[in-house]
């Protein structure tokens, strides 16, 4: 038997791709690309209440390198 795959909501993947947009950001401000999905990682609060406040992938890896 095949186990069902889990849906994610519209959302959360909305979510999922502003983040690995703001990681690109991160990279070419200068972190590698572990270093970027680290910190998203060690964030994601943070970079969640970003996104809901509305800010650019870019505007969002710009604060969070200051």
């Amino acid at each position: 038997m095949a186990k069902k795959k889990e849906e994610l909501d519209p959302e959360t993947l909305e979510l999922i791709n502003w983040c690995i947009e703001v990681e690109g950001f991160l990279v070419k401000g200068g972190a590698t690309q572990e270093q970027a999905q680290e910190h998203i990682e060690e964030q994601v609060e943070w970079f969640t209440d970003q996104f809901y406040e509305g800010l650019t992938p870019e505007e969002a890896a710009k604060e969070a390198l200051a």
